[in-house]
């Protein structure tokens, strides 16, 4: 989940052509609807990397029927890379699974992409620094003389010096190194001090292994840093010419995020279903976490703030991550949430 992140950071803005190639879930499709599929409206949805936890509504609402209620056929897939912007930008999808800076990106670049944000997956962004306890890494301020884990984007090292702002620290004494493909505990163990996680993922783990980290959570250290990550986005022009397709499936796809609140255990099973090759006592911890985290201190699933969307861009834009402001009331969109 980290990585998607990163990968994200560095849109390239160039179309996928490939992307109608993408793999599907086979086993949601082994799984033909029960109605007549001819009177279903057809629906793809482009993940934003390999299905996770984030996911689990989605398929929880094609699991359990919530789509077909809604008179929907719904298709998830995995992008071949790149995540879903772009795609969906180019009619390659309906629906895509992306993040808030992606959006914020996509839609300041000097060739800007017709994209919105359409509800919000989780509430507040779960991610931060995190490092093995006995790397003594508290505060911002401890990142001085030691090696961070990353990929060596802006937008890392941004965050990275807005952590130590806070704390007077040096950002010229932290030595950064690429990771690559290495997961959180093999990076800290053998080649780094602390690196970027998301705590619904790497952080339950290490709970589960017995591992204690420190953990800088960057909302509570930058408050702009409270950004939405993972939304649902589509292109412009589709909602506006499909607005009740698009309230049946956020309608659905809400009841299956619902569900996933009131029944994680259960609500995981779906994602099982589909990715057996995921961890199942991992993926179990992590619901459990995230499922009280995608409404948090929201009455409505889905909804998202102007200032959340103003906050983040302007932090962006004052630190030099995008050249234009971005018109945050169009970047995003309450109204085809269900009530």
């Amino acid at each position: 989940m980290k990585r998607v992140l990163i990968l994200l950071l560095v849109v390239t803005l160039t179309v996928l052509p490939t992307i109608g190639c993408g793999a599907t879930d086979q086993q949601q499709e082994d799984e033909a609807p029960t109605g007549n599929s001819e009177e279903l409206t057809k629906v793809q949805v482009l993940l934003d990397w390999y299905p996770n936890t984030n996911h689990t509504g989605i398929y929880v609402a094609k699991d359990k029927g919530f789509y077909e209620e809604e008179g929907l056929e719904v298709e998830i897939i995995q992008p071949t890379g790149g995540g879903s912007a772009e795609p969906i930008a180019a009619g390659k999808g309906d629906f895509g699974i992306s993040y808030q800076e992606q959006v914020t990106y996509a839609r300041t670049a000097e060739n800007p992409l017709p994209i919105k944000a359409i509800a919000a997956i989780i509430q507040h962004n779960t991610s931060g620094f995190a490092s093995p306890v006995e790397k003594g890494i508290e505060t911002g301020k401890d990142f001085e003389g030691k090696k961070y884990g990353g990929w060596g984007s802006p937008m890392e090292e941004a965050m990275i010096k807005a952590v130590m702002e806070k704390e007077d620290g040096d950002f010229s004494k932290v030595e950064t190194v690429n990771i690559g493909e290495l997961d959180f505990f093999t990076s800290v163990k053998d080649h780094v001090d602390f690196t970027w996680i998301y705590y619904g993922w790497d952080g339950v783990a290490s709970e589960l292994k017995d591992y204690p980290i420190n953990f800088i959570k960057l909302q509570e250290v930058e408050p702009d840093l409270d950004f939405y990550t993972p939304v649902i986005i589509a292109k412009e022009d589709y909602i506006q010419e499909n607005p009740e397709l698009t309230k049946k499936f956020l309608n659905a796809t809400r009841k299956g995020y619902e569900y996933a609140i009131e029944s994680p255990e259960d609500a995981v099973q779906s994602l099982l279903k589909a990715s057996p090759e995921i961890d199942k006592e991992l993926a179990v911890a992590s619901q459990k976490y995230l499922a009280k985290e995608y409404k948090a201190d929201v009455d409505r699933w889905g909804e998202m703030s102007l200032d959340r969307w103003e906050n983040y861009s302007n932090w962006m834009l004052e630190r030099g991550l995008i050249e234009n402001e971005l018109d945050a009331k169009e970047a995003f969109t309450n109204e085809y949430l269900p009530e």
